[in-house]
């Protein structure tokens, strides 16, 4: 009986159960250069990223950076984490949302007053493997929280854009792009998929 039960739950299942994508992974961790080009200064530095797949269609992301603004000595720290969920539309494409946490924290102001904001964002779009050794994603998003030192900002609408030249299974080079209302921020490094 037990085992009828369980064969008639699975079997009821299969329909909502769906993976990633052949050739895409939601598991990995990359880290390398990060840039930030505004409508003020522009500033560079570092980013590590993550992701780690927690179900079929279920993963966990994050990501930080350390960017120095050009011509001074002031750096901010990024941080985001949040939860994505992938369904695959075709045997090489999924449909990509994800939600996330934010948080900047460009340390203190002349007067010892923090400079920080938080909110949160949410994307959409496809994510897909192009050939075996290349993949290419496109995401549109919105974020919204708090503007520096607690004030509320109007969100923003934006655009990422991004993709992987995988050399083998396990290593490859990424590049991600991401288009906001006065701000463009860069990224580009290794990447190591599990």
């Amino acid at each position: 009986m037990k085992r009828s039960l369980l064969a008639l739950t699975l079997m009821a299942a299969l329909p909502f159960a769906a993976s990633a994508a052949e050739g895409i992974s939601y598991t990995y961790v990359d880290g390398g250069y990060a840039a930030t080009s505004t409508d003020g200064a522009d500033a560079d530095g570092f980013a590590i990223n993550g992701s780690g797949a927690i179900a079929p269609n279920f993963h966990l992301f994050g990501g930080y950076s350390n960017q120095e603004i050009e011509d001074t000595d002031i750096d901010f720290d990024q941080w985001r984490v949040g939860l994505g969920y992938n369904h695959e539309i075709s045997p090489r494409a999924d449909l990509v949302t994800r939600v996330a946490y934010e948080k900047i924290d460009a340390g203190q102001d002349i007067f010892g007053n923090d400079i920080e904001a938080d909110g949160y964002s949410v994307e959409a779009g496809v994510r897909g493997a192009l050939t075996p050794n290349f993949e290419g994603y496109a995401l549109a998003g919105f974020e919204d929280g708090d503007d520096f030192n607690g004030n509320d900002r109007e969100g923003d609408f934006y655009g990422r854009v991004g993709a992987q030249v995988k050399f083998n299974q396990t290593w490859g080079l990424t590049g991600d792009v991401k288009f906001a209302d006065g701000d463009t921020q860069y990224f580009i490094g290794p990447r190591v998929t599990f």
